[in-house]
């Protein structure tokens, strides 16, 4: 079984958070859309159902384009993106002495 994200376990597994957390969690590199599709496990109608309000909303950028496809990252610059992340930092350090409780009672 896969072990959600701090964000996924808290706020809910949503279409849109799970694309705002794939590119969080993969903020390194950039992906193309099909690449996005499939590691988040979306339908692709979900997914183009959703991808539109990120790019409405400025969360992910192009960053650069061979032939066809075009790849994109979360806009890091952007403050929406700076706010989700300051919420998972939060999320982690609230979140850490309960889990640190849960292992020493094993």
């Amino acid at each position: 079984m896969e072990e959600k994200s701090v964000l996924i376990e808290y706020l809910g597994d949503t279409p849109l958070l799970r694309m705002i957390d794939f590119l969080l969690e993969n903020r390194l590199f950039d992906y193309s859309k099909k690449q996005i599709i499939d590691e988040t496990g979306l339908s692709k109608v979900t997914f183009y159902k959703y991808w539109g309000r990120l790019i409405e909303l400025k969360l992910v950028e192009s960053t650069r384009t061979f032939g066809k496809t075009v790849l994109y990252k979360l806009n890091e610059k952007n403050p929406l993106v700076k706010k989700i992340k300051e919420l998972e930092m939060e999320l982690i350090e609230q979140t850490t002495p309960m889990l640190a409780k849960v292992v020493t009672r094993r």
